[in-house]
């Protein structure tokens, strides 16, 4: 199988099927001397079944973000301000499916098919990150996502790709490049907006006040509470935890806001100075969990969007892997 410049082989199916009735007990010792040593899994080596089954969720669940996730900021790009800010937008999408791409290839070597991925995603079965279920109501919500939630995603995939399994950290890499000239173009418009007209910061302040639970949100629950961290960090999948990720983004973009005059809606955000820690009010959980099961204010608008597109491209897909179908296809 290839995928975005990386040659990933498919699991034995046999293999699988002895990993999903027990772990042989040398095995699982050797495979966890391995990652202690920093050495990378890959799609052909042993692996426990439940590292296999919290990958597979993981890194699907990120492929689905991606793809959900071009969708706000897709429906900006015709009345972006500005022929620039069109172009910027445009490949900016592009980008985010493309990185859904890479990321469904590296869950494929895990096992699962595409096409289950996806339908898993249709159903409901499967989550994405919370954040993709809000609307994006003017441009400054579009320019809030550029910065903020790109900032939030590139902390958590910096770290995320030096973890264990190769397939994985190697799209992260390819990922993180790109997502730093979104945070580039994100801040440019923050900073146009924050320096603009009256009317324009308040615009940015306002989707700031709306979209800041749903940021804190976005690395999950708290560690006390979060039910596949403690897992996921023993074998270096996840390299950092919850509230280390979510401490490091207030950390790094809370004073790049106040520097620009902006304020955020919570009373007790402050970095306890001597601890070195952020503290603030902690955000509605049963909301997250609510968006994150498909309550939430465009969970369901964002899943018929794509199931429209699945239904639509089919005749595509099916071409494609037709020959016969393929050679009768119009040319332009």
């Amino acid at each position: 199988m290839y995928g975005g410049g990386y040659i990933f082989d498919e699991p034995n199916k046999k293999q699988l099927r002895e990993e999903q009735q027990h772990d042989d007990p040398e095995k699982l010792a050797i495979f966890e001397a391995r990652i202690s040593k920093g050495e990378k899994i890959e799609p052909g080596d042993w692996m426990p079944a439940e590292y296999r089954r919290q990958l597979t969720r993981l890194i699907e669940q990120h492929a689905h973000s991606e793809i959900i996730g071009a969708l706000p900021e897709g429906t900006w790009i015709t009345r972006a301000p500005g022929f620039k800010r069109k172009l910027a937008l445009i490949a900016k999408v592009q980008d985010e499916i493309g990185h859904g791409q890479l990321l469904y290839n590296a869950a494929e070597t895990l096992g699962k098919s595409r096409e289950a991925m996806i339908n898993d995603l249709l159903s409901g079965k499967s989550k994405y990150s919370n954040v993709f279920n809000y609307p994006a109501k003017t441009w400054a919500d579009v320019t809030v996502i550029g910065f903020l939630i790109d900032a939030a995603a590139i902390v958590n995939q910096v770290a995320n790709a030096k973890g264990s399994y190769g397939p994985y950290c190697r799209a992260l890499e390819r990922i993180c490049y790109e997502e730093s000239f979104h945070l580039k173009q994100g801040h440019d418009a923050l900073i146009a907006l924050a320096t603009g007209t009256p009317m324009q910061k308040d615009m940015l302040q306002d989707a700031l006040n709306r979209w800041w639970q749903p940021i804190m949100h976005f690395f999950g629950p708290p560690d006390k509470v979060s039910q596949h961290s403690e897992k996921l960090m023993q074998w270096r999948v996840k390299m950092a935890s919850n509230d280390e990720m979510r401490n490091q983004f207030l950390d790094t973009y809370v004073p790049k806001l106040w520097e620009l005059g902006l304020t955020l809606p919570d009373p007790l955000l402050h970095k306890n100075t001597e601890t070195g820690r952020w503290e603030y009010t902690d955000p509605d959980w049963d909301l997250f969990f609510k968006v994150i099961n498909g309550g939430g204010p465009c969970n369901q608008e964002r899943l018929q969007v794509r199931r429209w597109a699945e239904e639509e491209g089919r005749w595509v897909r099916k071409a494609l892997m037709n020959p016969k179908e393929r050679r009768a296809l119009p040319v332009a």
